[in-house]
């Protein structure tokens, strides 16, 4: 299976996004030159502030009432790991492409299989996690 690398946002590895229907996913911020090797072969580029982002993703839920697994997310040492990944992290992430035909039209997707951390950027996602502890007010009078 092909392997890319680059930063990734808004990664749900491990939890998937719930806003719509629940998916495993990343946006994964490539070169010019694979941004578009990919949408000439009519993948998904989205364009981010950081550069053009492949989209690759894997839904929940499948045919049949079938629950697919959520990507495997290993540290650089290839040890399994479960943590958030944090905005602009360096990746090297695992897929599958897939093209299926249904009512005469083509579709066409990248299927989330596995993401290497090499360069973690720390995930903060609730408010106040980046304020230290500091010493009583009381102290400093």
């Amino acid at each position: 299976m092909p392997v890319l690398e680059g930063a990734a946002y808004w990664a749900a590895v491990k939890t998937p996004n719930t806003t719509y229907e629940p998916t495993y996913s990343v946006n994964l911020v490539v070169d010019e030159a694979t941004a578009t090797d990919f949408k000439t072969r009519g993948f998904t580029v989205k364009p981010m502030e950081e550069g053009p982002a492949i989209l690759i993703k894997r839904k929940v839920n499948g045919p049949r009432g079938m629950i697919r697994e959520a990507p495997k997310l290993y540290d650089r040492s290839k040890n399994e790991v479960d943590c958030q990944v944090g905005n602009g992290s360096r990746v090297k992430v695992q897929f599958k492409e897939w093209e299926v035909e249904r009512q005469g039209k083509q579709y066409k997707g990248l299927d989330f299989m596995a993401m290497q951390i090499i360069d973690l950027v720390q995930y903060s996602g609730q408010a106040g996690d980046e304020f230290d502890v500091e010493e009583s007010f009381e102290d400093e009078l």
